[in-house]
This record gives C-alpha cells, sequence and structure tokens, in this order.
C-alpha cells in the first residue's frame, strides 16, 4: 500500500470533522451502562468464588486432604 503524506493541519481538519460525527450517548445512558458492567463484573466474581470453592472442596475430597 503505497504511503501518503497528509498536512498536519488538514489531517486535524478530518479529525475535527469525524468528532462531529460521533454520536454521544447521554450521562443517563453512560450511567445505565457503567452500572450494568459492576453488576455483571460481581456477578461473575461471585460465580467464581463458588466455582473455585466447589472445586478445591472436590479436590480435597478426592485427595483426602486435611482431616
Amino acid at each position: 500500500m503505497a504511503s501518503k503524506t497528509t498536512n498536519p493541519f488538514t489531517f486535524l481538519q478530518q479529525v475535527r470533522s469525524e468528532t462531529a460525527k460521533v454520536t454521544w450517548p447521554s450521562r443517563r445512558e453512560t450511567l445505565i451502562s457503567t452500572l450494568m458492567v459492576l453488576a455483571f463484573a460481581a456477578l461473575a466474581a461471585i460465580f467464581f468464588f463458588a466455582a473455585d470453592q466447589l472445586m478445591a472442596w472436590a479436590i480435597e475430597l478426592i485427595l483426602q486432604i486435611g482431616s
């Protein structure tokens, strides 16, 4: 692919015009998305903690470790 140099001023004008086309989320949309991410992260943490505890218990039972 051929390299084509662009004037930095032209490049910045293009960046500004493209940025103007972006539909930015509202404050409410951002808040809801953030809360959903935090909730799913908490659910994933609980799931993996429970899975880890279950596997540790099963391994102890199989190998008769502990008591």
